[in-house]
């Protein structure tokens, strides 16, 4: 019997401002092209919640490559497994800031930073402001919102490693999905 994993795919650049246009419809299409059944997505900024039976084969480059072939643009696919959000969310150090989903967010980086500059980091924090990196997850609270954050703004170069946010509302909505 062949076993079948929970996977979430978040997009990096997607329907953003008119630019790389990718309707939830054709991804869809797209995932369940590749063998994913089970596909509901989150939003239109590129967020999707799949089941697919071999996780050796590397989806989310298959998945940029479908994308590229059918829409003239590839866009960065970060895949997490559904342990993978269950933990970031159980681990939030923040559980305070949920009250307010929107001030709360949690990158998701590609690898574990080698050799993150967290001091630089520090310097950039407004005093309301707290971070913390947890392995792959980046936790930032920013009660003005992320928009007014440099913290926001420079954390991904100062961690050296690609990363896409998602807000709190997201994640909890995310994690639904993928529980079901």
């Amino acid at each position: 019997m062949t076993t079948m994993h929970t996977y979430i795919a978040l997009f990096r650049a997607i329907n953003v401002g008119g630019k790389n246009t990718l309707p939830m419809k054709s991804l869809t299409a797209l995932l369940e092209g590749l063998g994913a059944t089970d596909v509901s997505t989150y939003i239109q900024s590129g967020n999707a919640v799949f089941r697919h039976a071999d996780d050796s084969v590397p989806i989310a480059t298959q998945l940029a490559a479908a994308i590229g072939e059918q829409h003239g643009f590839e866009p960065q696919v970060l895949l997490l497994r559904r342990e993978d959000i269950l933990r970031a969310c159980e681990r939030n150090p923040f559980p305070e800031a949920e009250a307010d989903p929107t001030s709360l967010h949690l990158g998701f980086l590609a690898a574990i930073p080698p050799a993150p500059d967290l001091q630089k980091l520090a310097s950039l924090k407004k005093d309301n402001e707290r971070f913390l990196l947890d392995g792959s997850v980046f936790y930032l609270h920013a009660p003005d919102g992320v928009g007014r954050s440099k913290v926001a703004a420079g954390s991904e170069r100062l961690l050296g490693v690609p990363m896409t946010d998602r807000n709190w509302r997201t994640v909890c909505n995310l994690r639904e999905l993928a529980e079901r």
